[in-house]
């Protein structure tokens, strides 16, 4: 989420200068960077549609007014509910809950929650 927040802020987008940022000193696992790298990516190349998505379904808001760090998060929870086959909604929805309760403002996560229940009960159907 955090590298996603950095390419979107257009601040520093390696993955060390973020790890740095964060006070991070482990070394993140090659499975791990490898998913980071191809969620950047997706959302990269999906990003008109996603962005789309998420203006839809954000009723009253509009996405340049969005916090950066509550649409990084959606943008990520969008890409993978919409790409990742082997990641279920609900599973993409609860991440994206607990990454906005950690990073969001107070009431980020319901707005969050809201949003992606939305957009899963549009798939549904």
């Amino acid at each position: 989420m955090k590298l996603v927040f950095a390419k979107l802020a257009g601040g520093e987008d390696t993955y060390e200068a973020v790890l740095e940022k964060s006070g991070i000193d482990a070394t993140p696992a090659e499975e791990d960077i490898a998913y980071a790298d191809e969620v950047i990516a997706g959302i990269e190349a999906h990003a008109e549609e996603i962005d789309a998505l998420i203006d839809d379904i954000a009723i009253g808001w509009k996405i340049e007014r969005m916090p950066k760090v509550d649409l990084s998060i959606l943008r990520i929870a969008v890409y993978e509910m919409q790409h990742r086959d082997d990641i279920p909604c609900s599973v993409s929805i609860n991440e994206a809950v607990e990454l906005a309760k950690e990073f969001g403002g107070d009431k980020s996560s319901s707005y969050v929650n809201g949003m992606l229940g939305t957009l899963a009960k549009r798939m549904e159907n």
